[in-house]
């Protein structure tokens, strides 16, 4: 056994001080449809419903071990991270400050400052997340308050190996296929650093948000690179840069095992995860289950383990969910229609529509000295072979349309 396990193990004894191991769930409808054995690793029902906590406590437990006279921790985050170490300074008793945008939307402060209680102070600043982060780091170096790394810090890392302990402990043996999500790249590295010491059988795959590709990118490179720009949709995972340290424990990682999820497929993934099964997942928590579809072939017959890694999800946001999974799968699209200014013009349209479609947004104006008006229309459908019957049907009466489904500029303003 290596340093890295034997700490990776200690920490694991430690976290039951504050709450028991997370369930290591074989899921009955996944694994029949996959012809597998697939075990969700529930890391969405821990106390702060992620697996950030592990990390957040490993770090605090050592520093304080090393100076117990520390009694002041500073991080920068709008979502886990913050509740991990809210949850922590109010087990350990030493303050925290707590620093997010001011962007962030008041549910997530108000559960950061529940699970911190009276141990936590909560600064708003920045309206983006480098401005806060900046702003956290400037307060570490006036008032000597030790600043805790979401991922780029090898006590966390030792932290998030917990997770990977427990998945030995709890299925009795190495799994086949374990799938990791990745932002930052610290649970990834965690539990592939003990894995490939006591498991070395084990394979790996790592998924990412398509929009928020660091390791790729970082693979790429040969060391980490920030991304030009992020799709912040799946906020757990959508990471401009890749840490120093996560990357320099990722670097055997070949590229062909990274697989990049769509983020508008991750949230059909999510509806499905709730609709059939009742785990609520948030976005990053859902990345390793995405993927399976891909890997159907490879996994048969293995024994397969995805890290849930989150389920703080804002059920406000379900509404923005079912639209992009419905765009998704093609059940549902929206088009711009030049409808000719005369009476029957739209009673024409509305006969081109077969029994499953459905008008789910219906804008017009008619215009005075005009021949045409546009219409933006959305359409919801059964079956996604509806739609090219009624584009030839439009097509065939002579009316002009755009589908701006797939324009996300143009779909965000009128959307």
């Amino acid at each position: 056994m290596t340093q890295f396990t034997d700490a990776a193990r200690a920490a694991t004894l430690a976290l039951r001080d504050l709450f028991p191991e997370t369930q290591l769930q074989r899921n009955d409808h996944l694994s029949a449809r996959y012809g597998a054995e697939i075990w969700l690793k529930r890391e969405d029902l821990t106390p702060v419903r992620s697996y950030k906590l592990r990390g957040a406590f490993n770090a605090m437990r050592k520093m304080r071990e090393t100076q117990p006279g520390q009694r002041q921790f500073v991080c920068a985050s709008a979502g886990n991270h913050a509740q991990g170490v809210a949850y922590a300074c109010r087990h350990f008793g030493v303050q925290g400050v707590i620093f997010m945008p001011v962007t962030t939307p008041q549910q997530k402060i108000d559960k950061t400052r529940t699970f911190g209680g009276g141990a936590v102070e909560i600064v708003l600043t920045g309206d983006y997340f480098d401005q806060t982060l900046a702003a956290a780091q400037a307060y570490c170096a006036a008032q000597g308050a030790h600043f805790l790394s979401p991922f780029d810090d090898a006590d966390v890392i030792e932290g998030q190996a917990s997770v990977a302990v427990e998945i030995i402990e709890q299925l009795g043996q190495a799994p086949d296929l374990v799938i990791l999500p990745v932002g930052g790249g610290g649970l990834a590295s965690g539990v592939t650093g003990y894995l490939r010491d006591v498991a070395p059988e084990t394979a790996f795959r790592f998924v990412e948000p398509l929009g928020g590709a660091s390791l790729t990118a970082a693979l790429k490179a040969g060391q980490p690179v920030a991304l030009p720009q992020v799709n912040s949709f799946v906020d757990g995972a959508a990471v401009a840069k890749l840490g120093a340290r996560t990357f320099a424990m990722l670097d055997w990682v070949s590229p062909a095992q990274v697989l990049l999820a769509p983020e508008d497929r991750i949230c059909g993934t999510m509806l499905e995860m709730l609709n059939i099964e009742g785990i609520v997942l948030e976005p990053a928590g859902a990345l390793s289950v995405d993927v399976l579809p891909g890997l159907a072939e490879e996994i048969a017959g293995k024994t397969v383990v995805c890290v849930t890694s989150g389920g703080n999800f804002d059920f406000e946001r379900l509404p923005e969910v079912k639209e992009r999974a419905q765009r998704f799968a093609g059940l549902k699209k929206y088009f711009i229609l030049r409808m000719p200014q005369r009476p029957g013009a739209l009673r024409e349209f509305l006969m081109m529509l077969g029994p499953d479609d459905d008008i789910a947004r219906f804008e017009y104006l008619k215009k005075s000295a005009r021949n045409f008006g546009s219409v933006l229309i959305g359409i919801e459908t059964k079956q996604a072979e509806n739609f090219p019957r009624l584009v030839t049907a439009l097509d065939a009466a002579g009316f002009a349309y755009r589908d701006i489904t797939g324009d996300e500029a143009l779909a965000e303003f009128l959307i």
